[in-house]
């Protein structure tokens, strides 16, 4: 047996020796489930699997980088780097962008952020002169986000009398008609936004019967990770291409579902041995980083769970310090309290400001942790506050690049076209955006022919748009 497979406990090893067939391992928290997705790839490839030939899907980029690093150091780098591995978008951008052609698309289109998607939206719902303290830019971002997801098209939106009436209450007649024009408008730009990629891989694989069949040869073994938070966009695309061979692996744990906000559905991991025949359940119930109070009590809030996949998490590790539960009235009161503990543990146990960290659940509740220990003169550091790709130096730059690969990225070009400072100012703007739309071109095409067209523009500025799209092409070149 290899050396790396010695290091696995004998619930890790079962899953990890397991070559065909469908199967499921439930691992309970800290029991080593990306030990057991890298040495089960790492196990494939030994017994003559194609690196090329497997599939394997992750929720973060991290996850991905990690897990091919591990791989990396048993099997060697050469054969690690054909590995199909990462996030789903990742992966189905990587598909898309093979075979764009065939829904339209260049093979060069532009993935929007989530700042890029709104800022289209809030531009529509301006242009449509609706009340932007109704129809707010970041609701209606997510109730479409929450369509694709469901892989509810703009069709489908006016076929379904439910969701236009949902609307209409919630004071939204018009979502459909925004709807669509979000939809026009991006693809008018040659981009698709982060829920498009996974609709789209949906929509590719569904209508062309003979791209669905080479993937389902080329993925011939799918190893999905996390996947109690897989949605059903994410869940039928997984269906899709294992159908075939049926050697899909799946990990997860419906106890540590979190994100059905997010429109993840719990029952994809549940109703698993449903979809599939013959399939392997394995337990992974060992918790190797909690200590035994923290493990018990997460058992107990579990066990009240009325749906839930059974399996009893143990440490072999010591109890450990009792867990405190405060309850407070409000959040104010909470960053006192934390403020309060800290100021208080370091007077009497001489302990340092880098000994204590605070995890809170989302972002907007910094402010108070953040008034509360300023005013006990705490020093400290927010971690992850702002993406360094949301920085507005680092956007600039990409939208430039963004722009050269594809001239049709209207967003790219509305942030930079006037930065730095060329005198290109709102009016001049609306007036090619009123072109673009009216003559259905991307505004780089209407300056590119803007001689032609009357927008009553004066020569000098003119000029100047001449020289932005003459730049852009020179960087192209």
């Amino acid at each position: 047996m290899e050396n790396y497979l010695a290091e696995l406990n004998d619930a890790q090893r079962a899953p990890v020796l397991q070559k065909d067939g469908p199967m499921i391992v439930i691992a309970g928290a800290g029991s080593g489930k990306t030990r057991v997705l890298t040495y089960r790839i790492a196990y494939l490839m030994s017994k003559g699997v194609d690196p090329f030939n497997i599939l394997s899907l992750t929720f973060t980029n991290k996850a991905a980088r990690e897990m091919k690093h591990r791989i990396s150091s048993i099997v060697g780098s050469s054969e690690a780097k054909n590995l199909w591995m990462g996030t789903f978008h990742s992966i189905f951008a990587k598909i898309l962008r093979m075979e764009a052609d065939k829904l339209g698309y260049p093979s060069n289109f532009t993935i929007y952020d989530t700042q890029d998607s709104q800022s289209v939206l809030r531009a529509i719902i301006k242009e449509m002169g609706l009340d932007k303290d109704v129809y707010k830019y970041k609701q209606v971002y997510s109730r479409i986000s929450s369509f694709k997801n469901s892989l509810i098209t703009v069709k489908a939106y006016f076929q379904n009398g439910e969701l236009q009436e949902a609307d209409a209450m919630s004071k939204k007649p018009r979502m459909g008609e925004i709807y669509k024009e979000y939809v026009d408008r991006c693809f008018k730009a040659g981009a698709m936004d982060f829920d498009d990629l996974l609709l789209k891989t949906n929509e590719l694989l569904n209508r062309f019967p003979d791209v669905l069949q080479k993937y389902q040869n080329r993925f011939r073994y799918i190893l999905v990770d996390e996947y109690q938070d897989t949605n059903h966009s994410q869940y039928l695309i997984v269906r899709a291409l294992s159908d075939k061979f049926q050697n899909i692996c799946v990990v997860g744990d419906d106890a540590q579902s979190i994100y059905a906000f997010r429109g993840a559905n719990i029952n994809n991991i549940l109703n698993f041995q449903r979809d599939y025949d013959n399939v392997e359940m394995y337990r992974l119930e060992q918790n190797y980083r909690s200590t035994k109070n923290i493990v018990q009590a997460a058992n107990s809030v579990i066990d009240k769970n009325k749906t839930k996949l059974e399996k009893v998490v143990w440490t072999a590790n010591d109890d450990g310090p009792k867990i405190v539960v405060n309850r407070l009235i409000n959040d104010g009161e909470e960053g006192r309290f934390v403020a309060s503990s800290i100021f208080e543990n370091k007077m009497e146990h001489q302990m340092k400001n880098g000994d204590f960290a605070i995890l809170y659940r989302t972002n907007a509740q910094s402010r108070a942790m953040e008034d509360a220990l300023r005013k006990k003169d705490i020093p400290y550091r927010i971690y992850g506050g702002l993406s360094f790709y949301q920085r507005k130096e680092i956007k600039d730059v990409l939208s430039y690049l963004r722009l050269i690969v594809n001239p049709k990225d209207e967003e790219a070009l509305k942030r930079v076209i006037n930065f730095p400072a060329r005198g290109i100012g709102a009016t001049t703007m609306d007036k090619l955006t009123l072109a673009a739309n009216h003559y259905k071109r991307s505004i780089f095409e209407v300056i590119e022919n803007i001689e032609k067209i009357d927008l009553k523009i004066n020569k000098g500025t003119q000029t100047k748009l001449k020289n932005f799209t003459n730049m852009i092409k020179s960087f192209q070149i």
